[in-house]
């Protein structure tokens, strides 16, 4: 779009531009940069037009976009020339992900690369490595806390070995996901450092103040994200004499993004990753980007105008890549991250369903799909060019942030409600064979929150320690039940690595310095190879679950109606133990799935009339794209196992 002001300042940007800069071919860049330059402008105008260096301050984006255009491998070029070129590439039932540490999955980063046909094995084609930049020892957040942007932590790696990865995954096309984490740095980071060194640029990085006075006006209304280990958002820190915003953790300090400074700067170290080779970049805690006196200081505007400049900038220089909104929050917030476009998403294409997934164990523990169906009713649909990250486990612990309007619409109060979620999982519910623990449980509020690994929480690490093969069959069942969901449901299925091996929970970070207080780490676990070989083993737990999961992303990717362009909707079934859904291709009218769950422990059956008033014949023949089978019917009823599913065709 063509607009005076901005492209007048446009042209004295690029007169202004360094000559070892304006010597490079540009003819790409400068292309993108016209087509995206009034939107960029119109922002960062938005966001640091008050301020007396704002020219200067949009010469030195411009230059830091050139510089990473100038430092783009030609490989990765032509790549984005090639996504430009098919814009819903990234919409395709074809992907599938998997998220793991690392040190937990193969030790480091050489052996991720050694591992890569593992992930072809099954049929992953999207890997998330967890975060591995530089933090320091003891006090990492799980590698949230990060002390260089441009360093792989030695731990994991090196830069070296990252290329390895990338280049290995780009041979077997697999998408490489890292980790960039924007709203904190550690406070060993070098700005950090010369913070406390009295570095007034520095200390305008961050949220510093002489005494509690600003402080204490926003502890009025900021919630405490880790209430047990790290209280209050506020650390005192003595070399300085001065408070310091800390709203995770004491040794994580929140970047000022009301300064230009931070915002270039962060932006810069997230193109430099892509220029390593990442395909998708995970946005840590984009929630909590800008703070703001008298609110929560989550999802402020500004926060999402921050994601619209980073993403606008991103498609000058790289506009193969992909963003992802780590936003776990409540659930009419997670769709504004995809932005406000009508189709286009304009800040994350990408976003975590931390809605449904709270849905998921929701149903699974009241063996009822009430919750989950008016949960996923009152969520808005995402736009057109966006898609979900669907799991059922990640590395965090699972938030209970269910819409409180929903959960007493379906006849729960939900405090109580909460507790009994908390208490079935923790094993403390009467029957329940979960062997989850709390984290962060608010002694002020009665809230917690629950850790586990999927295979501990479903029950089968009991069941196997009681020798009670019923138990380990409908735990397993249980365990498939919950992937066919996230496989079918539209978007990008993430697994979380153990979980295709069925990984119980690992207890030794209890004797760990630095971990037994986080009880998080009792889901993050060494997968032991030795163990995962018996996924070839037929009778094993292992191999039933890995190669379930396989054929299940074989499936998957041979359905077109699995891939997502809001072609979805939901049945509404009478029995609440059952939840259906229709997935239909738009350009093939005949390729629809009825995707119908089971989640009681009892057989249940849904009348074929049912089915027939959501355009499936009662008379037809319907087949399991699972089975390959003929579906149990009993007179004119569909009947479904105990945490079984079905994945429905009409031939």
């Amino acid at each position: 779009m063509y607009e005076q002001i901005s492209h007048s300042l446009l042209n004295e940007i690029l007169d202004d531009l360094k000559p070892e800069i304006r010597r490079q071919d540009l003819r790409h860049f400068y292309t993108r940069l016209g087509a995206n330059f009034y939107a960029i402008h119109n922002l960062f105008h938005h966001l640091y037009g008050q301020r007396d260096d704002f020219k200067e301050q949009m010469l030195r984006l411009v230059e830091t976009l050139a510089r990473q255009y100038i430092n783009r491998p030609r490989a990765l070029k032509n790549l984005d020339i090639a996504r430009e070129n098919d814009h819903n590439w990234f919409l395709s039932q074809h992907l599938v992900g998997m998220a793991l540490y690392s040190t937990g999955f193969a030790g480091d980063l050489r052996g991720v690369a050694e591992k890569a046909a593992y992930f072809q094995e099954l049929g992953i084609n999207f890997v998330h490595i967890m975060p591995i930049l530089q933090c320091p020892i003891g006090k990492s957040d799980g590698g949230y806390a990060i002390s260089n942007f441009r360093e792989v932590d030695d731990r994991v790696g090196t830069r070296e070995d990252l290329h390895l990865v990338a280049e290995e995954f780009r041979k077997r096309g697999i998408l490489l996901v890292l980790d960039v984490v924007v709203n904190h740095t550690s406070n060993e980071h070098e700005w950090a450092k010369q913070a406390i060194a009295g570095n007034k640029k520095y200390q305008d990085y961050y949220y510093i103040f002489d005494n509690r006075e600003i402080p204490d006006m926003f502890e009025q209304s900021m919630p405490e994200i880790f209430p047990e280990t790290a209280p209050g958002n506020f650390t005192w820190n003595a070399d300085m004499e001065k408070w310091v915003m800390t709203v995770f953790n004491d040794f994580q300090w929140d970047l000022n993004y009301s300064n230009p400074s931070v915002f270039i700067e962060m932006l810069d170290v997230i193109m430099f990753w892509i220029n390593q080779g990442a395909d998708v970049i995970r946005l840590d805690a984009v929630a909590f980007l800008w703070k703001k006196i008298g609110t929560t200081c989550q999802n402020e505007r500004e926060a999402h105008l921050i994601l619209q400049l980073m993403k606008d900038c991103c498609q000058v220089t790289a506009p193969g890549a992909l963003f992802i909104a780590e936003a776990i929050v409540a659930p009419v917030e997670i769709i504004k991250y995809f932005g406000e476009d009508a189709i286009i998403a304009k800040e994350c294409e990408i976003a975590y369903n931390a809605t449904l997934m709270a849905l998921l164990w929701d149903t699974i523990a009241t063996r009822n799909s009430k919750l989950l169906y008016q949960g996923l009713k009152s969520l808005p649909d995402k736009l057109e060019r966006a898609t979900w990250l669907n799991y059922a486990r990640c590395h965090d612990d699972i938030g209970l942030g269910f819409d409180d309007n929903d959960v007493r619409k379906v006849g729960y109060e939900p405090a109580p409600h909460r507790k009994f979620l908390v208490d079935y999982y923790t094993g403390n519910f009467e029957g329940s064979l979960a062997t989850g623990v709390p984290f962060m449980r608010n002694e002020k509020t009665g809230d917690a929150r629950i850790a586990g690994s999927l295979a501990s929480l479903v029950g089968l690490e009991k069941a196997c320690q009681w020798g009670d093969q019923e138990q380990i069959d409908l735990a397993v069942d249980k365990i498939l039940l919950l992937h066919s969901l996230i496989f079918s449901f539209g978007g990008i299925p993430l697994l979380y690595y153990g979980d295709e091996i069925a990984t119980y929970n690992d207890y030794s970070y209890l004797d760990q310095v630095d971990k037994f207080n986080d009880s998080r780490w009792i889901h993050r676990p060494t997968i032991n190879w030795e163990r995962a070989e018996l996924r070839h083993k037929q009778g094993t737990i292992e191999y039933t679950v890995f190669n379930a999961l396989k054929k299940m992303i074989s499936i998957r990717k041979e359905t077109s109606a699995f891939a997502d362009f809001n072609n979805r909707y939901l049945l509404d079934i009478d029995n609440e133990h059952l939840f259906g859904f229709i997935r239909f291709d738009h350009s093939r009218p005949s390729e629809r799935v009825l995707v119908i769950c089971n989640f009681s422990d009892h057989p249940q059956h849904i009348d074929l009339q049912t089915l027939s008033t959501s355009g499936f014949s009662m008379y037809g023949q319907l087949t399991d794209l699972y089975s390959g089978k003929s579906p149990t019917k009993f007179k004119n009823q569909l009947v479904l196992q105990p945490y079984h599913f079905y994945w429905l065709s009409e031939h």
